[in-house]
């Protein structure tokens, strides 16, 4: 009986083994096959291409592709070399001895001290015409060279320079040179690429890419007149004068500075932009200097202080504080203290704004500014003077 009982548990344990063994055999060849069919679909969809972004250059994983619009670039940028004389004082200048025999006078112990400039410049015309910037050429310019594209060097001869802007405009004795179009830098965007092309370090057609960071940027101290483009692209000493160009090969801006706290770069650069530079270059061409608008008063910002002192509650606006009673904007109505809230029909902020649209301002028209005296909102027309913001030199 016992033996029959153990013969009948072990036949049931066969079967029960059998029986699991048949369903993850079954379970494993399921999941096999399961994994087929995913590798190898009966009809794979259709691909759909990606919407692009309007006016977008490349995918940003992929990356935008320059090299057409390098190739072209490069041919219109130049390296410029100036050769100026700076005047080094005397150590006996300050000694109280020798002032008292020979005053201020320098001459007997100065000596000029020859200095080499190293920057870029802008071919923007087949026939010689090259944009830079005026810290490149200096203000004792003696001589400059410019190595064109093709590294053939020749003579240039200074048209003009405009110090309030950084431009320079400067003359070759070539033709059939490849120049950088033009662009419209009221048309530049906040993020849109831009590339910086110049002579960093002397390592000539330096191109390198970024995108534009702020536009109208001001109050920097780079310039007298500031407008400036900012950008990422990398800019670096010898940059100075290049171009910035934009996705279409234009000439956006000319490469002028650089913030950084080490002297190298650290992502943030300035360009004049091309709008301004251009009217600067005809100017220049035309007449060998600029004139700008300017008026017959000065002004500064409001402070709080001022504000209470000329009976205003803001400190928005530009306050009067010095001009002649024999003045044509005194003899207009305009008096000090009166505050500039607004100059033909644009909203004043601050000073520097101010300062901008007289600049712009057509010479010899009239301009409307709004002031506020004493709580009372006043109209008075001004006329807009002209004044030369660059002695025109010329060389050889």
């Amino acid at each position: 009986m016992l033996r029959r009982l153990l013969f009948a548990l072990i036949a049931a344990a066969l079967l029960l083994g059998f029986a699991v063994g048949v369903a993850v055999g079954g379970r494993i060849r399921a999941a096999s096959e399961s994994h087929a069919e995913a590798a190898a679909p009966a009809a794979p969809p259709a691909a759909v291409e990606p919407q692009r972004p309007s006016g977008s250059l490349a995918s940003p994983m992929v990356g935008a592709d320059f090299t057409g619009i390098a190739a072209r670039a490069v041919k219109g940028v130049a390296n410029i070399s100036s050769l100026q004389v700076v005047r080094t004082r005397s150590p006996f200048i300050d000694d109280p001895f020798f002032r008292y025999f020979f005053g201020d006078d320098d001459r007997l112990g100065g000596r000029d001290r020859r200095s080499l400039s190293l920057g870029s410049g802008v071919i923007v015309s087949a026939d010689g015409y090259v944009v830079t910037n005026n810290h490149v050429v200096g203000e004792n310019m003696r001589e400059i060279t410019i190595a064109l594209p093709d590294k053939h060097e020749v003579k240039g001869r200074l048209i003009g320079t405009d110090p309030a802007t950084d431009i320079a405009l400067v003359k070759v004795d070539a033709t059939g040179l490849t120049p950088v179009p033009w662009g419209d830098s009221a048309q530049l965007k906040v993020g849109e690429w831009v590339l910086a092309i110049g002579s960093p370090y002397q390592l000539n057609q330096t191109v390198t890419a970024g995108i534009v960071s702020a536009t109208g940027r001001t109050g920097l101290g780079l310039a007298d007149y500031e407008d400036f483009v900012q950008t990422d692209a990398a800019i670096n000493r010898g940059n100075s004068g290049g171009a910035l160009i934009n996705s279409r090969g234009e000439l956006v801006g000319i490469n002028t500075g650089i913030f950084s706290e080490s002297g190298g770069y650290q992502g943030i650069g300035f360009a004049v932009p091309s709008n301004l530079a251009r009217r600067i270059v005809d100017e220049l061409r035309q007449h060998g200097e600029i004139r700008r608008g300017t008026v017959d008063f000065l002004f500064e910002p409001l402070t709080l202080q001022l504000a209470q002192e000329v009976g205003v509650d803001s400190t928005r606006g530009a306050v009067v504080t010095r001009m002649w009673r024999s003045s044509a904007s005194y003899e207009a109505g305009l008096q000090p203290g009166d505050v500039i809230v607004a100059f033909n029909g644009q909203a004043i902020d601050a000073p520097a704004q101010l300062s901008k649209l007289i600049a712009d301002a057509k010479v010899g028209t009239t301009a409307t500014l709004k002031v506020n005296r004493g709580g009372r909102t006043i109209d008075i027309k001004v006329p807009i003077l002209s004044t030369a913001s660059t002695v025109r030199r010329r060389q050889g």
